[in-house]
């Protein structure tokens, strides 16, 4: 699960505080189960994979599934974020 989170956190563009507001949580608690230190709970799965326009069950298949089934409007453009400096 904390693999396909990052990866969709990648392929977005999306930080944890942007998921945070998504799932009605802290950013340290988006922190702490990407962490391991807490675990993501089934409906959480479930706010996630609605966040990101997927299926719950391609959310939990792993993060190769999880990006391919990411809807195209998902996708950040552009290649990589700009890095500050």
């Amino acid at each position: 699960m904390r693999s396909a989170v990052a990866a969709l956190m990648h392929a977005t563009g999306e930080s944890q505080a942007d998921l945070a507001v998504a799932l009605g949580v802290s950013q340290a608690q988006v922190s702490r189960r990407q962490s391991g230190s807490a675990a993501w709970s089934l409906s959480d799965c479930d706010a996630l994979a609605t966040h990101f326009g997927i299926d719950v069950l391609d959310l939990l298949a792993g993060p190769t599934r999880a990006c391919e089934t990411l809807p195209v409007r998902r996708r950040r453009t552009g290649g990589s974020a700009a890095v500050a400096r």
